[in-house]
């Protein structure tokens, strides 16, 4: 593709989750801080809530390769589970193989048996759930009856929640409260600042290997993070499609004029300035309007 245009080494803003081009943003760098406070301090529910494309996985990811040898973890990325498969994933993640057990107490049992096992071992276990807005209310209750295994002092599982807003929505309703109160710690995951932008486009463009400086100008920037709202989902997409166009152009510099042509060809964007030619288009219409009102009060036309 571009990579030889470029001079990378890789694809700096492939969708894909990817640990080594974590950029210690304020905001990301601080829920990451939040998580590992709370783990060390031994809370039973965490809770990261960010917008579509903010940056949870990668940040989920981060998390479980900062956890030091002491942690066990379980990760299940896709929580869309009934509470039986919950709970026979999160055994799956222990080691025990729930295909051969016989019904869900002794699953239970047994899940409770390797915990203390692990504990009697100095290892604290912690359950991750990616996408946690996925989960039904039943499983989230199921979750939360996960949690009372414990010790006459210790808890024998630690949750980290990551989801999208409805998460929250959900963990309001009110036979969900005795979950809500569970929650030790939450975090909202901010998206991307100005500033911030063009230290996670400089540090993921450092990272591939660039070496031609300013490869985005400021006008293209701004268009960027207008555009994009500062999510980076969206900045990753926006920036992939504008270098795939410069490359076709033979430019090694992306320009306004690139941006705007990918931000033309991208679904989930509203480019601000067609926003600018909508409002002026619907103010002129609406000036129309009343004057030809107008003119059909007065009996002139």
């Amino acid at each position: 593709m571009y990579l030889d245009h470029f001079k990378f080494n890789e694809l700096p803003f492939a969708l894909t989750p990817n640990v080594g081009f974590f950029c210690h943003l304020g905001g990301h760098q601080e829920a990451l801080n939040t998580i590992l406070f709370s783990l060390r301090a031994g809370e039973g529910f965490i809770k990261i809530v960010g917008e579509v494309g903010s940056g949870k996985t990668l940040l989920c990811r981060k998390l479980l390769d900062n956890l030091e040898n002491e942690y066990v973890t379980a990760y299940i990325p896709n929580p869309d589970l009934t509470p039986i498969e919950l709970r026979r994933a999160f055994a799956r993640e222990l080691g025990i193989n729930p295909a051969l057990l016989h019904d869900q107490h002794e699953l239970l049992s047994l899940i409770n048996h390797r915990l203390l096992e692990l504990h009697a071992d100095n290892k604290h276990v912690v359950l991750l759930l990616d996408e946690a807005q996925a989960l039904s209310d039943e499983s989230l209750e199921a979750l939360r009856l996960l949690t009372n295994l414990e010790t006459k002092t210790t808890k024998l599982l630690q949750v980290v929640l990551f989801g999208q807003p409805e998460l929250d929505e959900k963990i309001n309703l009110t036979h969900l409260r005795q979950l809500k109160q569970r929650i030790s710690f939450s975090y909202y995951l901010p998206q991307l600042s100005r500033e911030d932008l063009d230290t996670y486009l400089f540090h993921r463009l450092s990272i591939a290997g660039n070496t031609y400086g300013n490869l985005f100008t400021k006008k293209a920037r701004n268009i960027l993070y207008t555009t994009s709202r500062g999510i980076p989902r969206l900045v990753n997409i926006l920036c992939h499609k504008a270098l795939i166009v410069a490359y076709g152009r033979g430019e090694l510099t992306i320009n306004h004029r690139i941006m705007r042509i990918a931000v033309d060809d991208t679904d989930a964007v509203v480019p601000t300035y067609r926003k600018k030619v909508m409002t002026y288009l619907l103010s002129l219409s609406g000036l129309v309007s009343l004057v030809l009102s107008w003119y059909l009060y007065k009996g002139i036309i």
